[in-house]
């Protein structure tokens, strides 16, 4: 079939004087009469991919030249703000949920050392074997009970490693010729333990429940919660990107920049970020796929990642110095205390995030 213009719009029946009509818009070409207009179509009402795109990304990578061209007036040759930090939340957290964390949220203590499997084989009776295995369990007892309030979370990781340990030391007991005794799989008083025997009845007492039916099955397989947790990243940063936006409005009150103007630089800064993730999980995939045959990308990819993490403060202070265009000491200044509470504000809504994917999964 052919893809030639023809010689009226099929939307409104103006005549044609080039590739779109004067009168609605319209594109000249149909898709539905080439695969390959068909395709431009797809990308370029996602991408708008007509060389902005390009354009607009090279810029982003020098902090504060996007934002100080779209105030300035010169928007024609950049993709608007919002559309670009759209796409990148999206396409950051979707290459989040399927790149491999390893075992950085799977919170267990490690119980398979060499000196406690040695001291089970060389175990000649039972009695031995459970003398073992309590003075290994009340030494991680006492550990986990001198955990601050604030690390009560990690507690559960001890009582995985003492789970480990029993059933290690009944293997051993088993290969003796014994039977393990049989006990009932209590958790110690300060675990993570919110429900009890009876039947939820408030929507708390339902929420805790879960709470706590989704910690147990992180510790087992903590895939699903970290698939649940970068699923919902867009929507703290959907939500965040506005509140940016108000306290750098209130930090920088004697510019006369307007609100609006104040959210072009919050999405820009934010689609930096998004950026960088993509980095950091693209030099991730590169260490856990090349680290097994090459031993020195590990620490490449370690020295790369570290200098990415120190460029993203450093991107974002020399952004608002150029933006802003105040001097040294009282950008400093305010990028240091508007940070800190920004910091502050992201942690707890990343804690709450946590639990609610936690209830989640």
């Amino acid at each position: 079939m052919s893809d030639h213009p023809t010689a009226a719009c099929e939307n409104c029946a103006a005549p044609l004087q080039g590739a779109f009509c004067h009168a609605c818009g319209q594109a000249a070409h149909s898709p539905v009469r080439s695969f390959a207009h068909a395709l431009e179509e797809v990308f370029e009402s996602f991408w708008h991919l007509d060389g902005r795109i390009f354009r607009t990304m090279r810029r982003l990578l020098l902090p504060g030249a996007l934002a100080r061209d779209y105030l300035a007036g010169m928007r024609a040759p950049y993709v608007a703000p919002m559309r670009l930090f759209v796409i990148l939340c999206v396409l950051t957290f979707f290459v989040g949920r399927l790149v491999d964390f390893g075992d950085a949220f799977a919170p267990t203590i490690d119980v398979e050392n060499a000196d406690m499997n040695e001291a089970l084989s060389q175990a000649t009776s039972i009695t031995e074997v459970e003398k073992i295995r309590d003075s290994t369990i009340a030494n991680l007892e006492q550990a986990r009970a001198e955990l601050p309030a604030t690390l009560a979370p990690a507690r559960a990781g001890f009582d995985h490693g003492i789970g480990t340990i029993r059933r290690q030391a009944d293997r051993r007991i088993r290969e003796l010729g014994g039977t393990p005794a049989a006990r009932a799989d209590v958790l110690p008083s300060d675990a993570l333990v919110i429900s009890t025997d009876a039947p939820p009845g408030t929507w708390l007492e339902h929420q805790a429940s879960r709470l706590e039916q989704g910690w147990r099955g992180f510790l087992q397989n903590p895939a699903p919660f970290k698939a649940a947790f970068m699923g919902s990243v867009p929507t703290v940063l959907f939500m965040l990107v506005p509140i940016f936006a108000l306290l750098l409005k209130l930090f920088y009150v004697g510019t006369g920049r307007m609100y609006l103007e104040h959210l072009v630089v919050a999405l820009y800064s934010h689609a930096f970020l998004c950026v960088a993730l993509l980095g950091q999980f693209a030099l991730l995939a590169l260490d856990h796929g090349l680290s097994p045959h090459l031993a020195a990308t590990g620490v490449v990819t370690g020295l790369i990642s570290a200098l990415l993490w120190l460029w993203m403060p450093a991107y974002l202070l020399l952004m608002q110095k150029r933006v802003y265009a105040q001097g040294w000491l009282l950008t400093t200044l305010k990028f240091m205390v508007l940070g800190s509470a920004y910091a502050t504000m992201l942690f707890f809504t990343a804690v709450a995030l946590a639990l609610v994917s936690l209830a989640r999964t």
